[in-house]
């Protein structure tokens, strides 16, 4: 579908409500799910971070006993 002008494009034939509704619903959606994405890779490495970081207290505790023997 061609246009004439940059009216009749925004005006999308008479279907604008709902043509840029769906483009703007879509937006949002994409928007919220790249945050959220973002926000879970920050808390994934967080909580790696801390395992390693209690994992090796754990391995220096277990050798520590093991040279007091």
């Amino acid at each position: 579908m061609a246009f004439n002008s940059f009216a009749e494009f925004l005006n999308m034939g008479g279907y604008a409500f709902y043509v840029w509704l769906s483009y703007g619903f879509t937006a949002v959606l994409l928007i919220v799910l790249t945050i959220n994405s973002v926000k879970m890779e920050t808390q994934i490495i967080k909580q790696i971070k801390q395992r390693l970081k209690r994992e090796a207290k754990l391995k220096q505790a277990a050798q520590n006993r093991k040279e007091g023997m």
